[in-house]
Protein backbone atom coordinates (compact mmCIF):
# COMPACT_ATOMS: atom_id res chain seq x y z
CA UNK A 1 0.00 0.00 0.00
CA UNK A 2 1.11 3.54 -0.77
CA UNK A 3 0.52 6.34 1.74
CA UNK A 4 1.25 9.87 0.51
CA UNK A 5 -0.82 13.05 0.49
CA UNK A 6 0.41 14.06 -2.98
CA UNK A 7 -1.97 12.37 -5.41
CA UNK A 8 0.20 12.84 -8.50
CA UNK A 9 3.24 11.28 -6.84
CA UNK A 10 1.16 8.50 -5.31
CA UNK A 11 -0.39 7.56 -8.65
CA UNK A 12 2.97 7.68 -10.42
CA UNK A 13 4.49 5.40 -7.76
CA UNK A 14 1.58 2.98 -8.09
CA UNK A 15 2.11 2.77 -11.84
CA UNK A 16 5.84 2.23 -11.36
CA UNK A 17 5.50 -0.44 -8.67
CA UNK A 18 2.82 -2.27 -10.63
CA UNK A 19 5.36 -2.56 -13.45
CA UNK A 20 7.65 -4.60 -11.17
CA UNK A 21 7.12 -8.35 -11.61
CA UNK A 22 7.34 -9.06 -7.87
CA UNK A 23 4.86 -6.47 -6.56
CA UNK A 24 1.41 -4.98 -7.01
CA UNK A 25 -0.26 -2.05 -5.25
CA UNK A 26 -3.41 -3.20 -3.45
CA UNK A 27 -4.43 0.23 -2.21
CA UNK A 28 -3.47 3.85 -1.58
CA UNK A 29 -4.13 6.39 1.17
CA UNK A 30 -3.53 10.10 1.67
CA UNK A 31 -2.46 9.87 5.32
CA UNK A 32 -2.17 7.54 8.28
CA UNK A 33 -5.83 7.89 9.25
CA UNK A 34 -6.92 6.70 5.80
CA UNK A 35 -4.44 3.82 5.95
CA UNK A 36 -5.74 2.60 9.31
CA UNK A 37 -9.30 2.87 8.05
CA UNK A 38 -8.45 0.82 4.95
CA UNK A 39 -6.77 -1.84 7.07
CA UNK A 40 -9.78 -2.07 9.37
CA UNK A 41 -11.84 -2.67 6.23
CA UNK A 42 -9.69 -5.66 5.33
CA UNK A 43 -6.63 -4.46 3.42
CA UNK A 44 -3.56 -6.42 4.53
CA UNK A 45 -0.41 -5.35 2.67
CA UNK A 46 2.95 -7.04 3.08
CA UNK A 47 4.73 -3.69 2.65
CA UNK A 48 3.63 -0.12 3.33
CA UNK A 49 5.47 2.64 1.47
CA UNK A 50 4.93 5.62 3.73
CA UNK A 51 5.48 9.35 3.30
CA UNK A 52 6.91 11.08 6.37
CA UNK A 53 5.14 14.44 6.22
CA UNK A 54 1.35 14.16 5.92
CA UNK A 55 -1.67 15.95 7.38
CA UNK A 56 -3.80 14.48 10.20
CA UNK A 57 -1.41 11.61 10.97
CA UNK A 58 2.23 11.87 9.88
CA UNK A 59 4.66 9.09 9.01
CA UNK A 60 6.15 8.88 12.50
CA UNK A 61 2.79 8.36 14.22
CA UNK A 62 1.56 6.07 11.45
CA UNK A 63 4.69 3.90 11.61
CA UNK A 64 4.40 3.64 15.39
CA UNK A 65 0.74 2.56 15.32
CA UNK A 66 1.23 0.27 12.34
CA UNK A 67 4.18 -1.51 13.98
CA UNK A 68 2.31 -1.93 17.25
CA UNK A 69 -0.80 -3.34 15.57
CA UNK A 70 0.83 -5.27 12.70
CA UNK A 71 4.53 -5.91 13.42
CA UNK A 72 4.83 -8.30 10.45
CA UNK A 73 4.12 -5.54 7.94
CA UNK A 74 7.33 -4.07 6.53
CA UNK A 75 7.41 -0.27 6.53
CA UNK A 76 9.44 1.72 4.02
CA UNK A 77 9.68 5.49 4.47
CA UNK A 78 9.88 7.67 1.37
CA UNK A 79 10.73 11.29 2.16
CA UNK A 80 12.96 14.27 1.49
CA UNK A 81 14.24 14.30 5.09
CA UNK A 82 17.41 12.36 5.91
CA UNK A 83 18.50 13.83 9.24
CA UNK A 84 20.05 11.70 11.97
CA UNK A 85 17.12 12.35 14.32
CA UNK A 86 14.65 11.11 11.71
CA UNK A 87 16.72 7.98 11.05
CA UNK A 88 17.03 7.14 14.76
CA UNK A 89 13.32 7.69 15.42
CA UNK A 90 12.35 5.52 12.45
CA UNK A 91 14.64 2.72 13.55
CA UNK A 92 13.08 2.86 17.01
CA UNK A 93 9.61 2.64 15.44
CA UNK A 94 10.42 -0.55 13.57
CA UNK A 95 10.79 0.91 10.08
CA UNK A 96 12.60 -1.44 7.66
CA UNK A 97 13.79 1.13 5.14
CA UNK A 98 14.41 4.81 4.58
CA UNK A 99 14.50 6.23 1.03
CA UNK A 100 14.89 9.70 -0.45
CA UNK A 101 12.28 10.78 -2.97
CA UNK A 102 14.94 11.46 -5.58
CA UNK A 103 16.12 7.83 -5.81
CA UNK A 104 16.27 5.93 -9.11
CA UNK A 105 13.39 3.48 -9.82
CA UNK A 106 15.92 0.62 -9.77
CA UNK A 107 16.79 1.46 -6.16
CA UNK A 108 13.11 1.54 -5.25
CA UNK A 109 12.65 -1.96 -6.63
CA UNK A 110 15.80 -3.15 -4.86
CA UNK A 111 14.56 -1.77 -1.55
CA UNK A 112 11.17 -3.49 -1.93
CA UNK A 113 12.82 -6.81 -2.73
CA UNK A 114 15.21 -6.47 0.21
CA UNK A 115 12.62 -5.68 2.88
CA UNK A 116 10.27 -8.38 1.59
CA UNK A 117 12.84 -11.06 2.43
CA UNK A 118 12.47 -12.12 6.05
CA UNK A 119 14.30 -9.74 8.35
CA UNK A 120 15.67 -7.61 5.51
CA UNK A 121 16.38 -3.92 6.02
CA UNK A 122 17.15 -1.35 3.37
CA UNK A 123 18.64 2.10 3.85
CA UNK A 124 20.00 4.14 0.98
CA UNK A 125 23.75 4.64 0.80
CA UNK A 126 23.35 8.21 2.00
CA UNK A 127 21.19 7.15 4.97
CA UNK A 128 23.54 4.30 5.86
CA UNK A 129 26.44 6.73 5.79
CA UNK A 130 24.66 9.06 8.15
CA UNK A 131 23.95 6.23 10.59
CA UNK A 132 27.53 4.99 10.43
CA UNK A 133 28.76 8.54 10.98
CA UNK A 134 26.41 9.02 13.90
CA UNK A 135 27.53 5.86 15.71
CA UNK A 136 31.17 6.66 14.98
CA UNK A 137 30.61 10.00 16.67
CA UNK A 138 29.02 8.12 19.56
CA UNK A 139 32.15 6.02 19.88
CA UNK A 140 34.14 9.24 20.11
CA UNK A 141 31.66 11.12 22.25
CA UNK A 142 28.47 9.80 23.84
CA UNK A 143 26.95 13.28 23.72
CA UNK A 144 26.37 13.00 19.97
CA UNK A 145 24.04 10.02 20.24
CA UNK A 146 22.31 11.38 23.33
CA UNK A 147 21.43 14.54 21.41
CA UNK A 148 19.96 12.47 18.56
CA UNK A 149 17.68 10.29 20.69
CA UNK A 150 14.63 12.03 22.04
CA UNK A 151 11.92 10.52 24.22
CA UNK A 152 8.30 10.58 23.09
CA UNK A 153 7.60 13.20 25.76
CA UNK A 154 10.40 15.41 24.43
CA UNK A 155 9.13 15.01 20.87
CA UNK A 156 5.59 15.92 21.96
CA UNK A 157 6.98 18.97 23.75
CA UNK A 158 8.97 20.04 20.67
CA UNK A 159 5.84 19.80 18.52
CA UNK A 160 3.83 21.94 20.95
CA UNK A 161 6.71 24.37 21.54
CA UNK A 162 6.66 25.04 17.78
CA UNK A 163 3.08 26.35 18.01
CA UNK A 164 1.76 29.60 19.50
CA UNK A 165 0.71 27.90 22.74
CA UNK A 166 2.14 29.36 25.94
CA UNK A 167 4.24 27.11 28.18
CA UNK A 168 1.32 27.03 30.62
CA UNK A 169 -1.00 25.84 27.86
CA UNK A 170 1.58 23.24 26.78
CA UNK A 171 1.70 21.98 30.37
CA UNK A 172 -2.09 21.59 30.36
CA UNK A 173 -2.00 19.86 26.96
CA UNK A 174 0.62 17.37 28.16
CA UNK A 175 -0.97 16.87 31.61
CA UNK A 176 2.17 18.15 33.31
CA UNK A 177 2.82 20.90 35.81
CA UNK A 178 4.28 24.20 34.57
CA UNK A 179 7.39 23.46 36.62
CA UNK A 180 7.82 20.06 34.93
CA UNK A 181 7.44 21.75 31.53
CA UNK A 182 10.10 24.29 32.45
CA UNK A 183 12.37 21.41 33.44
CA UNK A 184 11.72 19.61 30.14
CA UNK A 185 12.45 22.81 28.22
CA UNK A 186 15.69 23.48 30.09
CA UNK A 187 16.89 19.91 29.57
CA UNK A 188 16.20 20.21 25.84
CA UNK A 189 18.06 23.53 25.71
CA UNK A 190 21.10 21.70 27.05
CA UNK A 191 20.58 18.49 25.08
CA UNK A 192 20.06 20.21 21.72
CA UNK A 193 22.47 23.07 22.42
CA UNK A 194 19.90 25.81 21.82
CA UNK A 195 19.08 28.84 23.95
CA UNK A 196 15.52 29.81 23.13
CA UNK A 197 12.08 28.59 22.09
CA UNK A 198 12.86 29.78 18.58
CA UNK A 199 15.92 27.53 18.64
CA UNK A 200 13.73 24.57 19.64
CA UNK A 201 11.31 25.31 16.79
CA UNK A 202 14.13 25.62 14.26
CA UNK A 203 15.54 22.28 15.43
CA UNK A 204 12.12 20.63 15.17
CA UNK A 205 11.57 21.92 11.62
CA UNK A 206 15.10 21.13 10.48
CA UNK A 207 14.78 17.53 11.62
CA UNK A 208 11.28 16.92 10.30
CA UNK A 209 9.58 16.71 13.70
CA UNK A 210 7.13 19.43 12.64
CA UNK A 211 6.23 20.87 9.25
CA UNK A 212 4.42 24.05 8.30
Amino acid sequence: MLVDDHVLLRDALATLINSFDEFSVIGTAGNGVELMRAMKNGDRPDIVLLDLNMPEMDGFDTAKELHELNPDIRILILTMYDSEIALIRLLQLGVRGFLKKDIHPVELRTSLVTVSRGSGYYYSNQATGKLASLFQKHHESSRSLEKSILSEKEIDFLKLASTDLTYKEIASEMNMTPRAIDCCRDLLFEKLDVKSRVGLAIYAVKHGIVTF
